[in-house]
C-alpha cells in the first residue's frame, strides 16, 4: 500500500504531469468490502450508467473537502463511490433504514459515529441526518479530517480508520487517482478500476483469469467484465480490438496501455489508473501491483470503457 499511497499523494498535486509524460511517449511511438462503520454497499463493483460521480455530488465533494485543508476531494469522492455510488445505490441503509451492520446513509455511518462528527453542510437539514447527502458528505470530511487526512503522510491511515480493510483502502486510493485525473470518470471505468484495485497482491499466474491468479491480459479482461464490457482474452487481440487512443491524445484512467516490439508483437498490457500509474500483472514471481506506466516498448493505448 506504500507505493499506492505515494502515487495518490503525488497525483493530488502532479496528476497532469504524469499524463503529459505518458502522452509524450505515446506520441513518440508512432502508434480506479465492509463499510467504515459497518458493511457498506460496496456497489462500486457494479457499473452505473453515465458518470461515476453525478455533477451535483462532484461539487458537493469538492466543497466539503475544502473544509479540511489538504484533504483531496477525490479521496472523499472515492469513499462515497465505494460506499453507495454517491447515493445511487438502492442497497439497504443508503436512503433509509440501515444495512445488516447498522450503517446508515450514502456515506454509511454507524449512528454513534455520525453523532460524534455530525456536521450540517450548506443547505443540509437540521438536526443533521446521515441520509441527507450534504450532511453525510460534510460529516465524512469531518471524520477523515479528524483522523489526519489533511496531512499527506496520514492520508492512507485516515482512510484505513474509515474502514480497516486493506482492500477498501486500495480501492479508495485507486479510484481517487482516477477521479483526480478525470472527474467525469464513467461508471464502467470506475467499476473496472475498483475491480483491479481489489486484486492488488494477487499472484501472477500465466494464463490466469482469477482462479489462483492473473496474467496481464486476464486481469484487464476480468476488470472490464466486472463493468459489463467484453474484451478479447490475450493482449495482442485486446490491442487489435481498440478503439485506439489517437497518437498525441492524453491517456485517461481506464485506458489499456500496451507494450511490446510493435503493433503486431504486443506482449504486455496494463490498466491506466492516473498520475502516471497503471495496475498490471507483470511477470511470473510477481503480484498484481501498481506500476509505472512509463515502461519502454510502448506500442499504444485503447479506450474500451
Amino acid at each position: 500500500m506504500g507505493k499506492l499511497f505515494a502515487a495518490v499523494v503525488a497525483g493530488t498535486v502532479m496528476a497532469a504531469c504524469g499524463l503529459v509524460l505518458v502522452v509524450a511517449v505515446l506520441a513518440g511511438s508512432g502508434a480506479a468490502a465492509p463499510s467504515p462503520q459497518g458493511a457498506g454497499s460496496g456497489s462500486s463493483s457494479a457499473a452505473q450508467p453515465g458518470p461515476a460521480v453525478p455533477a451535483t455530488w462532484l461539487l458537493l465533494y469538492q466543497q466539503a473537502a475544502a473544509t479540511c485543508p489538504g484533504l483531496p476531494w477525490s479521496v472523499l469522492a472515492a469513499v462515497g463511490t465505494v460506499e453507495s455510488d454517491s447515493g445511487q445505490s438502492t442497497a439497504p441503509g443508503v436512503a433509509s433504514g440501515a444495512n445488516r451492520a447498522g450503517a446508515q446513509g450514502p456515506m454509511q455511518f454507524e449512528p454513534a459515529t455520525f453523532a460524534t462528527y455530525a456536521t450540517v453542510g450548506p443547505g443540509g437539514v437540521k438536526p443533521p441526518s446521515p441520509y441527507d447527502p450534504t450532511d453525510a458528505v460534510y460529516t465524512a470530511a469531518a471524520l477523515l479530517c479528524a483522523d489526519g487526512a489533511g496531512t499527506p503522510s496520514r492520508l492512507a491511515a485516515a482512510v484505513s480508520d474509515y474502514n480497516h480493510s486493506s482492500t477498501y483502502v486500495d480501492t479508495v486510493l485507486t479510484l481517487s487517482m482516477g477521479l483526480q485525473d478525470a472527474p467525469g470518470l464513467s461508471g464502467s471505468v470506475a467499476a473496472a478500476l475498483a475491480f483491479a484495485a481489489q486484486q492488488l497482491g494477487t499472484p501472477y499466474l500465466w494464463g490466469g483469469e482469477g482462479n489462483g491468479g492473473f496474467d496481464c491480459s486476464g486481469l484487464v479482461q476480468a476488470a472490464y467484465r466486472s463493468a459489463g464490457v467484453t474484451l478479447p482474452r490475450v493482449a495482442q487481440d485486446q490491442y487489435d480490438a481498440g478503439p485506439a487512443v489517437p497518437v498525441g491524445t492524453p491517456v485517461e484512467p481506464g485506458d489499456l496501455i500496451f507494450f511490446g516490439g510493435g503493433p503486431s508483437s504486443v506482449d504486455h498490457v496494463g490498466l491506466y489508473v492516473g498520475a502516471g500509474e497503471m495496475i498490471d500483472a507483470p511477470h511470473t514471481g510477481a503480484q498484481v501491483r501498481l506500476d509505472s506506466a512509463h515502461w519502454t516498448g510502448l506500442v499504444g493505448a485503447t479506450r474500451p470503457g
